[in-house]
């Protein structure tokens, strides 16, 4: 097992966090600005893909490893993308598991009622798979709103966000118009159908050809790729089992080498818990904190995915003049259709792509037409916690109990219409043939399992800045800490809770002797 230099009971970490994705990524890079004397410990029960820690698989130098993952992001389906295994399951155990993405069922948890549901076996984690998509949050989804502008400003930030990642071409903004159009009497003011934001640490025009590069975990928080130090040391092949804690108060956390199954406990004056919506929970569970929200409220939009053929003669195109995409890009252009509330409440995620012949001729230009649909958040969407089974990481095995409500249903039969009205107006579609409702968990872009709220008063785990209600010093961040029905993509607003967390544990863990305090 790796030993690092500080995390002992005679010299603890000033804060240990759990998770080494984009969100636990954000919470760091924040906290190493507002206090620099901080010393991290950071753990992750994956392995890296590839040479270099928390970099995205876009941006991979090793062409194995890049070639890969294009091959598994060009059908544009969050599921198909992160090329999650369904099997065969790991028997039992993580070692020897290849990092990379599996489905929750292959860790033998039960996921009947969400059976796409997927988490990364992989340092970390979804951070190296993403899109990199990050829209807007709107109306319903916004929470603490008193900070809210600062905090998503500061989200933005660390995550690299570009409004408009590709360029313009004719054929977008021919095709965009009557997509604004469509939807012009039901778009709230400045959430008209535009460019999809997208996190990316270099745009276009600052290259001159080859691929744009997401930002991953390490674009974020460029520290985990250099040696260990006094100030920061991150730990992969790491599970982390049980976080200790007595009267209130979190001593660190018991951890296990994924390879040789050797324990011991890291010591830390503060734990931040980033895992996932699901293992956050899972982890919690395991330690004994049990709110009696801990799991519940669990929230996922459904996923209308689709397709159409753009009929470009009728928008005066030739196939021969169509935009090509970049070298390295598997898409042309992004685009985005935000959700306005009631008046259109669904997202749109909108990709054109070109498909080419063998030669190299241009056959069809097609433009993926995504809606995603708000469904409600309601406790008894939840995860359920075994007392006694665990899973292959050796954590409570877990049921997931998910289902659409009625009013969910009928606003997925809406979206159904409106997705089919708009893709006559653009081409060749047939709903039956085009269109298809993913299975619960597609998306990734899972909430609510540890979420916020004002007052301790059952219906949530932790206050607005993730501090674990009865806890001095525990928090958690992410997607299960949002307490809000998210239409679009979920990063960005998972990365707000972050830069919450980060501003309480800076306030208010004491540091080290001799090195810069907590103000």
């Amino acid at each position: 097992m790796n030993t690092p230099s500080f995390g002992t009971a005679d010299d603890p970490a000033d804060l240990l966090v759990v998770g080494a994705g984009l969100v636990a990524a954000t919470l760091v890079a924040e906290l190493r600005q507002l206090a620099p004397g901080t010393r991290v410990l950071m753990v992750d029960a994956g392995n890296p893909i590839g040479s270099t820690v928390g970099a995205h698989l876009h941006d991979s130098d090793e062409p194995a490893v890049r070639e890969e993952y294009l091959q598994k992001v060009s059908p544009g389906i969050q599921s198909l993308y992160v090329g999650a295994e369904t099997t065969p399951t790991l028997g039992g155990t993580v070692r020897g598991a290849r990092p990379g993405m599996y489905n929750v069922s292959a860790f033998g948890s039960t996921t009947t009622d969400m059976p796409a549901a997927a988490v990364g076996w992989n340092a970390g984690g979804m951070g190296v798979h993403w899109t990199a998509a990050t829209p807007t949050p709107f109306a319903e989804e916004v929470f603490g709103e008193e900070t809210w502008v600062t905090d998503l400003a500061r989200a933005s930030e660390h995550l690299h966000v570009r409004e408009h990642p590709y360029p313009r071409t004719v054929a977008g903004e021919r095709v965009m118009d009557v997509v604004r159009e469509h939807f012009e009497h039901s778009s709230a003011p400045g959430r008209t159908a535009q460019d999809m934001p997208m996190a990316m640490p270099v745009g276009y025009g600052e290259l001159e050809d080859g691929p744009l590069p997401r930002t991953g975990p390490s674009t974020v928080l460029p520290r985990m790729t250099r040696p260990a130090g006094p100030d920061f040391e991150l730990l992969t092949g790491t599970t982390a089992l049980e976080i200790l804690h007595e009267s209130g108060t979190v001593t660190g956390v018991r951890v296990r080498d994924t390879e040789t199954g050797v324990q011991r406990v890291l010591h830390a004056r503060s734990v931040a818990v980033a895992a996932d919506t699901l293992r956050t929970p899972q982890l919690l569970f395991a330690s004994g904190v049990r709110p009696p929200a801990l799991g519940r409220y669990l929230n996922e939009h459904a996923f209308l995915t689709g397709q159409v053929i753009v009929d470009h003669a009728r928008f005066g195109l030739r196939l021969q003049d169509l935009p090509r995409p970049r070298v390295g890009e598997w898409l042309v252009g992004s685009y985005w259709l935000p959700h306005s509330g009631k008046p259109q409440p669904f997202h749109g995620q909108l990709m054109d792509r070109l498909y080419v012949q063998a030669d190299g001729r241009p056959l069809a230009y097609a433009l993926g037409l995504s809606f995603y649909v708000p469904t409600e958040v309601r406790a008894e969407n939840r995860l359920e916690f075994s007392e006694t089974v665990t899973d292959a990481a050796g954590l409570p095995a877990m049921e997931v109990h998910f289902d659409l409500s009625t009013a969910d249903r009928e606003l997925l039969d809406r979206a159904r219409d409106v997705q089919r009205s708009l893709a006559v107006k653009l081409g060749d579609f047939d709903p039956a043939r085009d269109s298809a409702l993913l299975p619960a968990g597609s998306s990734l872009h899972w909430t609510g399992t540890t979420r916020s709220g004002e007052t301790d008063d059952g219906t949530s785990v932790c206050d607005p800045s993730g501090q674990v209600w009865g806890f001095q010093n525990l928090h958690v961040a992410g997607g299960s800490v949002v307490p809000t029905a998210i239409v679009g993509n979920s990063t960005l607003v998972n990365a707000v809770t972050a830069v919450r967390a980060a501003r309480r544990i800076a306030a208010a863990v004491p540091t080290t002797s001799g090195r810069v305090s907590f103000v």
